[in-house]
């Protein structure tokens, strides 16, 4: 590839700055977002300033050498990352620059400092050229008809026909730069849903490629550490949308170090425990919540998203996945299609469908504030409400049993609708209290007084 070499003077005829663009293949036929070599658009006046494109109190541009075009070239060549391409236009056009994905988020850039417009990238598509956009210009990127992201230059309010070239060029290289990561990230995402595919079905076997070693050391080659804890999602949406559902999973996962597979007749996430949740919450319960709101929005559909137990060891993985199978199927049960949750959520239901029994569990769940209130303060939170239910919520029954006045019973009620939310007295509620009222004596009683 031959390189341009820059006028001795470039300030004598800022035009040859850079040379014309070359038409070159856009990535997968697509415009990638820009018109390199169109003239300006109509209306826009052409300066000769040589520093027109320059923002008031904003540094100067760097001086550019001709040779620009053949760099981002280069780049695209050499299978560098979005990040050298956002350094060498950031230098090159003396502004800030990102590359942001299809959902708007920063591939390359500092993320907090960017914030595009849809109607933008909408437009600078239709029109196939870069466009203002706030303190800055923005290109689309795309490839074909998919929408691949845009390309985000802030702190020049006015690019000179040289500059908004040069810009343009930049967006077909992050086009391709796009496309090489997509690519990547597609075919490991493949990989990894075959590795999970396998572990979901795996038995012991002879075979040196399926003993855990192997498999252990075939997921660390994919970038997955199993010796990790994990959680197991499975998410459904019913049978005609399971390959949508897929491909927005993988789009999920796409920089998160997971897999997804299509098993059973449904789709199947790992994720690995990035954090531990914050004290009396379920990391299960918020990941699958969070997860089914992000497919929800991803496929325009109602998924419904259940969680397994968490997982120390691939051999654990069979069990975590025919729970969340449990868990996904009562949650339709139970009309909550569209949402998320493990069994810990389901309450007593919950203590059904777990792969074990853990009623000390549910108690907790259910009654833990009243229980920790009566510890703390010697109240008798818990007393009040069993003879509340016993005597089938009549108030004048409860205090004659308790022995104190109504208007005790009322405000140790008010008490424990405080504690456990305004919806306590609910029927699906209540019925969870009144259970667990009758497990709570049983546990660790003495088996002389069982």
């Amino acid at each position: 590839m031959s390189r341009f070499t820059p006028d001795p003077d470039p300030e004598a005829d800022p035009a040859r700055a850079l040379p014309a663009p070359r038409r070159s293949p856009e990535p997968h036929g697509s415009a990638a977002g820009s018109a390199a070599g169109r003239g300006a658009p109509e209306g826009r006046p052409r300066s000769a300033d040589p520093r027109v494109g320059e923002q008031r109190g904003a540094p100067a541009p760097a001086p550019r050498s001709g040779a620009a075009p053949d760099r981002l070239t280069g780049l695209v060549l050499r299978g560098a990352g979005p990040a050298e391409l956002v350094a060498e236009l950031g230098i090159a056009l003396g502004a800030r620059v990102a590359v942001l994905d299809a959902d708007g988020r920063a591939v390359a850039g500092r993320p907090a400092r960017w914030r595009t417009a849809a109607a933008a990238v909408e437009r600078s598509r239709a029109e196939g050229r870069a466009v203002p956009d706030g303190d800055g210009w923005l290109c689309a990127l795309s490839a074909g008809p998919e929408r691949l992201g845009s390309l985000r230059l802030a702190g020049r309010v006015e690019l000179g026909e040289t500059d908004r070239r040069l810009f343009e060029q930049g967006a077909v290289a992050a086009a391709a730069l796009l496309l090489v990561r997509r690519s990547a990230a597609t075919a490991r995402q493949r990989a990894r849903g075959e590795l999970l595919a396998d572990l979901l079905t795996a038995a012991p076997s002879p075979e040196p490629d399926r003993r855990p070693a192997a498999l252990l050391a075939r997921a660390r080659r994919l970038g997955l550490d199993l010796t990790r804890r994990h959680h197991l999602l499975v998410a459904d949406a019913g049978p005609d949308s399971r390959r949508r559902l897929t491909r927005a999973a993988e789009r999920h996962l796409a920089d998160r170090a997971g897999a997804v597979t299509e098993h059973a007749g449904a789709v199947v996430l790992l994720l690995p425990l990035e954090a531990e949740p914050p004290p009396g919450q379920c990391a299960a319960d918020r990941l699958a919540a969070v997860t089914a709101r992000e497919l929800g929005r991803l496929t325009d559909l109602a998924v419904t998203v259940g969680a397994g137990p968490p997982v120390d060891a691939p051999a654990e993985l069979p069990a975590a996945h025919a729970e969340a199978v449990r868990c996904v199927r009562a949650l339709r049960a139970l009309g909550r299609s569209g949402r998320g949750g493990s069994v810990q959520s389901l309450g007593f239901v919950g203590v059904l469908l777990g792969a074990g029994p853990d009623p000390a569990g549910f108690v907790e769940r259910t009654l833990g504030p009243l229980l920790g209130y009566d510890a703390a303060r010697g109240t008798e939170l818990v007393r009040t409400l069993r003879a509340y239910f016993g005597c089938g919520t009549s108030l004048t029954r409860a205090k004659e049993e308790l022995g104190v006045h109504v208007n005790t019973v009322v405000q140790r009620l008010d008490r424990v609708a405080a504690l456990l939310g305004p919806d306590w007295s609910a029927p699906e509620r209540a019925l969870e209290l009144q259970l667990a009222l009758r497990v709570h004596p049983l546990l660790n009683r003495p088996l002389s007084d069982a």
